[in-house]
């Protein structure tokens, strides 16, 4: 294939592809093959302003579209995103290379938020104070912002956008959308057909490109909020320029999630979770456990189990029914592996290797095989980096209380888990631990549309996320626990998504 025949992928700019005037292009991958399967253009600044222009003279008339009426767009757009979501599952495993398994659970978690959206009228009102002071009554109301900017990573091309925009549109703002550049064409899908359910030119937007295209959402007036989801540095970076120009931001950074497993949990159930948790979307989950805090004397036994659930997975193509898929790039598979030298160098315990694993699909994928490792040293970059591939560590400690100091000591705050029959034991965790999320017997607490979800820490800056950049706006400091007590029916292995059910 020549270059020539390859397929650019082009803007959504004011209801229609847009190709821009920018000459700049990426490769976009198939990770299963290693082969270039479409490039997509780059956005110059020119060209952001002109999706932020459409998305600014969409906004009066929007805006002023009886909450009836978007609401009914809004439903249409579920109903056509429900029955054709196997097109886009089939984009995302092509892209990502996540098993369609996982491809369709994403969707599935960001079709609740585009149903959640369908209750925004209720969510819009305001509040009426008679009489706060002699003659006085006061009211106040909820109104739309304007436009309003989404960056969105590559390891959910599909429900981190679906996470912002329905809620944005549904309270009256327009968007303009920058996703990842590695995987871009699930932004483009949603939004043809969220015109295909009625939604008019320049309500959303989507525009591809990399740090050109981020900074001209920033720097630019019109642009009222920002929301990001990405790496610690950047979204640092993202709050810092946003807020200096004036902007609301919420901005949603790494993470190092822990599972803490105590001497009296059930390991079957722990080692399920941790073989789902860690190795599911290989790896590439801001919600994945990436260390598990053993106290003893559980951790052989755990590791053990561990072990044998990991010989059974299969690694391969996500359309041929296997458990894992490739990841992402080469680059970040050659970075993901090189840990592994960094773990024996540091003294830990190369358990298994992912390297040269047997796989059912083309060599020249980007394959990395479930890798774990025992007795990793805190002090280590293996547990202080974000490795964010199918990589879990194994830390041993000696009490409930080094553990629960070891998960705090962290800069990272997203998310944890605790394993144990000990109601007490939860419930203490629940309430000492530092993350925005908590699960008890869940390897991976991500709360359903109607609860918040947000770290604390270095993994969140700016306001504690409800759902979407505008509209609806939780200004507080949150944690979502979420609990699932011993069941047998909850064993087995299932690396399909969501795990919380």
């Amino acid at each position: 294939m020549t270059m020539n025949a390859i397929p650019t992928i082009s803007h959504w700019i004011d209801g229609a592809a847009a190709a821009g005037t920018s000459t700049r292009t990426a490769p976009v991958f198939n990770p299963a093959t290693g082969q270039v399967a479409k490039n997509v253009s780059l956005a110059s600044t020119a060209d952001v302003d002109v999706a932020i222009a459409s998305a600014l003279a969409a906004f009066p008339a929007w805006r002023d579209t009886s909450q009836a009426k978007r609401q009914s767009i809004m439903f249409n757009f579920r109903e056509l995103l429900n029955a054709r979501k196997g097109e886009l599952a089939d984009i995302l495993t092509a892209e990502h290379g996540k098993v369609s398994a996982d491809a369709l659970g994403e969707i599935t978690r960001g079709l609740e938020v585009v149903e959640f959206a369908l209750g925004m009228p209720h969510l819009m009102k305001g509040d009426y104070s008679e009489n706060v002071s002699t003659g006085v009554d006061v009211y106040t109301l909820k109104q739309a912002l304007g436009v309003v900017g989404i960056i969105s990573p590559f390891n959910f091309p599909a429900m981190v956008p679906l996470w912002y925009f329905p809620i944005a549109i549904a309270a009256g703002n327009t968007v303009v959308l920058k996703p990842s550049e590695k995987d871009p064409s699930a932004s483009n899908w949603m939004a043809a057909l969220f015109t295909e359910a009625g939604l008019p030119d320049g309500v959303l937007n989507v525009v591809h490109g990399d740090k050109e295209a981020v900074d001209a959402l920033l720097v630019n007036p019109a642009v009222q909020a920002i929301s990001f989801v990405g790496s610690t540095p950047i979204a640092k970076y993202i709050y810092e320029t946003a807020a200096l120009h004036g902007k609301r931001v919420q901005a949603l950074g790494g993470a190092k999630n822990h599972m803490l497993v105590l001497p009296d949990a059930d390991l079957d159930l722990a080692a399920d979770a941790a073989v789902n948790a860690g190795f599911g979307s290989a790896g590439e989950r801001c919600m994945a456990i990436s260390v598990i805090v053993a106290v003893e004397p559980v951790a052989d036994e755990l590791i053990a189990k561990i072990t044998e659930r990991m010989k059974g997975l299969k690694v391969g193509d996500g359309m041929r029914g296997c458990d894992m898929g490739p990841l992402i790039t080469k680059v970040h598979r050659d970075k993901v592996a090189s840990y592994i030298d960094v773990a024996a160098a540091d003294g830990a315990e190369v358990v298994v290797d992912g390297r040269g694993i047997e796989v059912d699909g083309d060599a020249s994928g980007f394959w990395l095989g479930p890798t774990l490792f025992d007795k990793v040293g805190t002090d280590s970059a293996v547990y202080q980096d974000e490795i964010f591939g199918p990589v879990l560590s194994v830390v041993r400690v000696a009490t409930y209380t080094e553990g629960l100091d070891l998960i705090n000591s962290s800069q990272y705050g997203n998310g944890t888990a605790i394993f144990t029959n000990d109601g007490g034991a939860a419930r203490r965790f629940q309430n000492e631990v530092q993350a925005g999320m908590v699960g008890i017997n869940v390897p991976i607490p991500v709360p359903v549309a109607y609860h918040s979800f947000g770290g604390w820490k270095n993994s969140l800056f700016g306001d504690a996320k409800a759902y979407g950049p505008a509209g609806v706006a939780f200004y507080t400091r949150e944690k979502a626990v979420t609990s699932r007590w011993l069941d047998p029916s909850h064993g087995g292995i299932n690396l399909g998504f969501p795990q919380n059910d």
